[in-house]
């Protein structure tokens, strides 16, 4: 590996890769379009595809599905602007403007994910649709949409974590990463002859674990006990791994009353909430035989 990298450079020394002149964006007709905005609406469209070929193997409508998806798109996109902004309202408040500019980044998920659900219990209530149900049947999609949409801050060379010198370590120049991200640990690992930091790739990390949660969840569909279920798998699996990768972030948003990472405390919270409610649920239904999916069949031939 070079101890000087090219400014678009990235790297990952430990796996012996090594990537040249990785772009943030690129031209079409004279528009410039950032990667960023590509790999999110990416993931808006693989997860749409793939919710709605869990509607139509549960015995729903899938038109239901794409129906509500204009709304969750659009609130949820504002709401995880909103919660970054709202925590990380330091960096904006000189700059104002500068809240409208997504193609650099700044959508926390839980936002959007907040804002979704508030989205989907309007859009019920008014369809008179089964709520649970349908959130249900989102999850697939939400995880599929947030392993690929995570890509988004490799493009941007955000949301990594501290100095490490494991396996999927990643290398970033200095130059295109914002110097408040840097911190003591990583100077420390650096020497006067190299240009680059060595860090966590935190959002590496995040899609794999999504990954993971994403098979979980596929294979035990069929095996659903009561609507809302997978809600709560979803709330606790998701949840627990942003518990220990959030930890290791260097822009972290921080609760401005308590110091503390306010995304690690939520996702602590949900992984609470998500086990008493399933536990309180399942008592609840012990003994009951309860309809869940409307059917589970396999593709027509």
């Amino acid at each position: 590996m070079p101890d000087i990298m090219g400014t678009m450079d990235i790297a990952f020394p430990n796996l012996n890769i090594y990537l040249e002149n990785v772009p943030k964006s690129f031209t079409i007709f004279g528009f410039t379009i950032a990667l960023y905005g590509v790999i999110i609406g990416c993931g808006f469209l693989f997860a749409l595809l793939l919710i709605s070929k869990i509607a139509e193997k549960t015995g729903q409508k899938s038109d239901d599905y794409w129906d509500i998806a204009v709304y969750i798109i659009i609130f949820s996109i504002i709401g995880a602007r909103l919660y970054y902004v709202f925590f990380a309202w330091d960096y904006y408040k000189e700059d104002p403007i500068s809240i409208l500019y997504l193609r650099n980044g700044g959508l926390a998920i839980y936002g959007g994910v907040i804002a979704g659900f508030l989205t989907a219990f309007i859009y019920t209530r008014v369809k008179k649709k089964n709520f649970l149900m349908m959130t249900d049947t989102i999850m697939y999609g939400l995880l599929l949409g947030q392993l690929i949409g995570r890509w988004g801050n490799f493009t941007n060379r955000e949301a990594f974590g501290e100095y490490t010198d494991g396996l999927l370590a990643m290398r970033l120049p200095v130059a295109i990463v914002r110097s408040g991200e840097i911190t003591e640990l990583m100077k420390e690992h650096m020497s006067a002859a190299t240009n680059y930091i060595q860090v966590s790739p935190t959002f590496l990390y995040e899609s794999l674990w999504n990954l993971c949660l994403l098979i979980i969840l596929l294979v035990y569909c069929k095996h659903k006990r009561f609507n809302g279920e997978i809600v709560l798998l979803y709330l606790g699996g998701y949840g627990l791994g942003r518990a220990w990768i959030e930890n290791l972030r260097t822009d972290q948003l921080i609760m401005h009353t308590t110091g503390l990472p306010v995304s690690q405390m939520l996702a602590i919270c949900l992984v609470i909430f998500a086990v008493v409610a399933d536990v309180v649920v399942r008592i609840r239904l012990k003994g009951q035989k309860v309809e869940t999916w409307p059917s589970f069949s396999s593709p027509k031939e």
